[in-house]
């Protein structure tokens, strides 16, 4: 029980960080950057854990030769990922970018659990869990998709290639569920989760550096989040997301990759809805509507049937 916890409230730290990066991007006024911004805030707080944890941050070299290639790419496919959304938004509106990489998560976390693809431990697809993913996927839509349903059709559907957008919104998705897998192996090939979570961020704040540099190609906006009426917290993020990644890598050996996706969903809208509820960190606020909660309900079952019955 104590782990379903930890993935709820991850998953809840994730709809924050959102909330909070979203504050940042409107002072930045640039999203690559504000981006860099929560990898970089991230990478450091799990540097400053892992020292006081008496951890080195990046391991000797017989480990790096040892360990397969694979395994130190997951902040890589984390950036890849994190770009694909900037990207798809202007192609696909908010509602479509939020709900079909979360899609190609949950389809993803289901595929590596059901073949035991990078490291992460075999859970055979039963038909009680196979329906406990039809409950997410409908949970996601209602909760998600039908209160926006409106402001989604002014997407004009008859341009072809809003398919490529979104098979490639898919993607993006699938690579952030092998990332959390890939995440989980680094951190049993090291025998040390707080590491691999810093390695990952290490990895993926690089990359997005070269990204900034080639996109944006300057850091001077950084002064546009610092001064009178500007809060402090727009800079930690990141903080989150490290806990984000913290907490996947312990979750997976335990529960598989689908199932640590799934709870981390089930966090993240709930958390989401509260940020929207009470207007929380600078947000404004909207009222939830009835039909989300029932999205909320039918996803805690959907949670229930991949978690609880095995």
């Amino acid at each position: 029980m104590f782990t379903l916890l930890i993935g709820f409230c991850i998953g809840m730290g994730v709809s924050f960080q959102t909330a909070i990066n979203a504050r940042l991007r409107s002072y930045l006024g640039v999203p690559f950057l504000s981006s860099l911004v929560s990898f970089s805030g991230g990478t450091l707080f799990l540097a400053l854990l892992a020292n006081w944890q008496g951890y080195t941050l990046i391991p000797d070299w017989q480990m790096i030769h040892q360990a397969p290639w694979w395994v130190w790419i997951g902040g890589l496919m984390g950036m890849v990922a994190l770009t694909a959304n900037i990207l798809l938004f202007p192609k696909l509106g908010g509602v479509q970018t939020a709900i079909i990489p979360l899609l190609g998560q949950v389809l993803m976390g289901i595929l590596i659990d059901s073949f035991g693809w990078f490291g992460s431990p075999y859970i055979e697809l039963s038909i009680i869990r196979l329906a406990g993913v039809g409950l997410v996927l409908a949970g996601m839509f209602c909760a998600v998709v039908l209160p926006n349903l409106k402001q989604s059709n002014r997407i004009m559907s008859t341009d072809r290639s809003i398919w490529f957008w979104r098979l490639f919104g898919i993607g993006a998705g699938m690579l952030m569920a092998s990332q959390t897998a890939i995440n989980a192996e680094l951190g049993r090939e090291l025998n040390a989760s707080i590491q691999a979570a810093f390695i990952s961020f290490l990895v993926g704040g690089t990359g997005l550096f070269f990204v900034v540099m080639l996109y944006e190609r300057s850091f001077h906006r950084l002064k546009n989040g610092i001064g009178k009426g500007k809060p402090w917290w727009i800079w930690f993020g990141g903080t989150l997301g490290a806990l984000f990644i913290f907490g996947s890598i312990i979750l997976v050996p335990q529960i598989g990759t689908g199932g640590a996706i799934v709870l981390v969903l089930l966090g993240l809208i709930s958390g989401s809805l509260l940020v929207d509820k009470f207007g929380l960190l600078g947000a404004i606020p909207k009222r939830i509507l009835p039909i989300q909660l029932l999205g909320l309900g039918i996803l805690i079952c959907g949670v229930a049937l991949i978690q609880l019955i095995k």
